[in-house]
């Protein structure tokens, strides 16, 4: 039977890191007798084992409720669940605009944070209905009072409106319900105009191919209808439609307003973009649903085996990741001082650390990453404007007219009184200070603009550290501006290690150079023969540092006996030891490779 537009409630549920979104979508779905007690688990959507096990969500995840509200009518409520860390910003705003309400949650200890804010502007950008939710109420530290004045100054919302709850203990779950069926409008699509429906999320299934997630915003899609998509303009047969309730549901057919999935036989999920617009082959729509981006990484690093003859099972590991994850991209690539590799894009470190470990646990693949960079515009002389992404494909110092690099606008809400040393931090990161706001006593909101090269390492964890874990951290989309960088390379006994090249600033090449020489010899294990380290700009050397060699006692068994006998013996030996380097080569251990990674810049 299909339900009327005006019972139809689809919502999200938005939240900083850590704030509860999962275990309040846990409530929900309890309360609502979505799922039996025997199903019933901690953070029940998170299906993926690194997701449950960092507390954090990846993937999107859709999910239908039913309700029976006051009036005794039985409302159809739609859970999209998003992801929400900042690398997953493009499909959390993709996810809300499938939505007509949302949930802002704050916990109620730590307050608005700066990806609550960022997430607030995606929803109002969205034009949705927002019901502000404090969750944690029943912690000892919980501070409801204060924290609502931080929602009432962010949203203008007054006191009554927000809800008071424990995901935890199910406090307040009834109320918040009811606010959902009341507050949040219905869908404003139509069943008798063509289709047009959002993908807002996509999975593998090795059987059917790719099921897409989407919400039908006009007209209705049944089994056998002939569909395309606006992006690539490819056509499919639809298998199966439905909804989904942990498993998936088959229907007849979904309809205008109504969330669910599809299948029709679709062999990549890079095919189906998250953004992307259906509609019907037969009587296709004027045009797509605003707003489609096509996703780009941002974070770029060189994956290698750290055995050479894994290359071939590393390939197919991410051919299979990349069957379940359109946004990662990789192509081959060779290093002279690692072997065969691939050149893989991320949408940023997180992403780049959940693919990286999802190699290792589900594939069981050991693998060294190079130093991530990002994606640099480089302006010749020539005039020619070339894209690299790796330190190897830097043209030579003489050809380059000047280069671009991303910045962008970070987001930074801090107690006021670790200022001081946030700015100095912000400083040395080369960010550009914009301004400050304090929209409470207890907050003060700091506006930068960074170059994304300096943000993607270890700043988020230096900024934790000093503020004492009470900063928070949002940025944007990039955009290029014109910087001073250089190519630094790093040279074994006059060999380039490739793997080991940087990118870099041109003020801050000599520290991190010279910081990178002097770890890489208290690494590099001993010769028979004197290994020199140094770290160059084009023709110039910045640093140096050697490994001394092993000596070999070879006057040991000269008992007495006239001196020159044993200066002839030394004399050999240091003869012998310039032969031996001239054809002698330098195992560079792996700890060398993550120690890059570590340096400071």
């Amino acid at each position: 039977m299909m339900t009327e537009l005006k019972h139809i409630r689809n919502f999200s549920i938005i939240a900083h890191i850590d704030h509860g979104k999962s275990t309040l979508a846990d409530r929900l779905l309890e309360t609502t007798r979505t799922i039996s007690e025997r199903q019933m688990r901690k953070q029940v959507l998170d299906d993926m084992e690194l997701e449950r096990e960092r507390g954090i969500t990846i993937k999107a995840h859709a999910i239908r409720l039913a309700c029976r509200a006051g009036d005794n009518r039985i409302y159809q409520l739609n859970l999209i669940d998003t992801p929400g860390h900042v690398d997953f910003t493009y499909e959390v705003s993709r996810s809300l605009s499938a939505c007509e309400g949302v949930l802002l949650v704050v916990d109620a200890s730590q307050g608005v944070e700066a990806q609550t804010v960022s997430n607030l502007f995606l929803a109002l950008e969205n034009k949705l209905e927002i019901i502000p939710v404090i969750n944690k109420i029943d912690l000892p530290a919980a501070r409801p009072d204060e924290i609502a004045r931080q929602i009432i100054d962010l949203t203008g919302c007054k006191k009554d409106d927000i809800i008071l709850c424990s995901a935890k203990t199910g406090r307040g779950i009834n109320q918040l319900l009811e606010a959902i069926i009341s507050r949040v409008p219905p869908p404003s699509g139509s069943p008798e105009r063509p289709l047009k429906a959002l993908v807002f999320d996509s999975v593998y299934d090795s059987y059917r191919g790719a099921a897409v997630y989407l919400k039908i915003v006009d007209g209705s899609v049944s089994r056998g209808d002939r569909i395309k998509f606006f992006s690539h303009g490819k056509q499919y047969e639809v298998d199966e439609v439905g909804c989904r309730r942990l498993t998936n549901l088959p229907l007849e057919r979904l309809s205008a307003g109504e969330v669910g999935y599809l299948y029709a036989n679709i062999k990549r999920v890079a095919d189906t973009r998250v953004g992307d617009t259906i509609t019907s082959a037969h009587s296709p729509a004027d045009s797509p649903l605003p707003g489609f981006v096509a996703v780009k990484p941002m974070v770029f690093s060189g994956l290698y085996p750290a055995i050479a003859e894994d290359y071939s099972q590393l390939r197919e590991a991410l051919e299979k990741l990349k069957l379940n994850d359109a946004s990662l991209s990789f192509t081959p690539e060779t290093s002279g001082a690692l072997g065969f590799g691939f050149r893989c894009g991320f949408l940023g470190m997180l992403h780049m650390e959940i693919i990286t470990e999802r190699l290792a646990r589900e594939y069981d693949q050991t693998i060294i990453n190079t130093v991530p960079n990002v994606e640099y515009h480089v302006f010749l002389n020539s005039g020619k404007q070339i894209v690299i992404d790796s330190p190897t494909a830097m043209p030579d110092p003489g050809k380059i007219n000047y280069i671009e690099e991303p910045y962008v606008d970070t987001l930074i809400i801090t107690p006021p009184d670790s200022i001081g040393p946030i700015m100095r931090l912000c400083t040395e990161r080369r960010g550009d200070y914009k301004n400050t706001e304090y929209p409470t006593r207890a907050r003060a909101v700091l506006s930068y603009v960074h170059p994304l090269s300096e943000i993607i390492f270890d700043f988020y964890d230096r900024l934790k550290s000093i503020s004492r874990g009470y900063a928070s951290l949002d940025y944007g989309l990039p955009y290029y501006r014109k910087s001073n960088l250089v190519k630094l390379d790093i040279l074994i006994n006059n060999e380039t290690v490739d793997a080991l090249s940087v990118i870099i600033h041109r003020e801050k090449a000599y520290k991190y150079g010279l910081n990178l020489t002097e770890k890489l010899r208290s690494l590099i294990p001993r010769q028979l023969f004197e290994v020199i380290i140094q770290a160059a700009i084009g023709g110039r050397i910045i640093s140096r540092a050697s490994v001394r060699p092993l000596r070999k006692n070879v006057t040991a068994k000269c008992y007495g006996g006239d001196i020159t006998r044993k200066r002839k013996l030394i004399e050999r030996q240091k003869e012998g030891k310039k032969r031996l380097k001239q054809i002698g080569m330098v195992e560079i251990p792996q700890e060398a490779f993550l120690a890059a990674l570590k340096i400071d810049r």
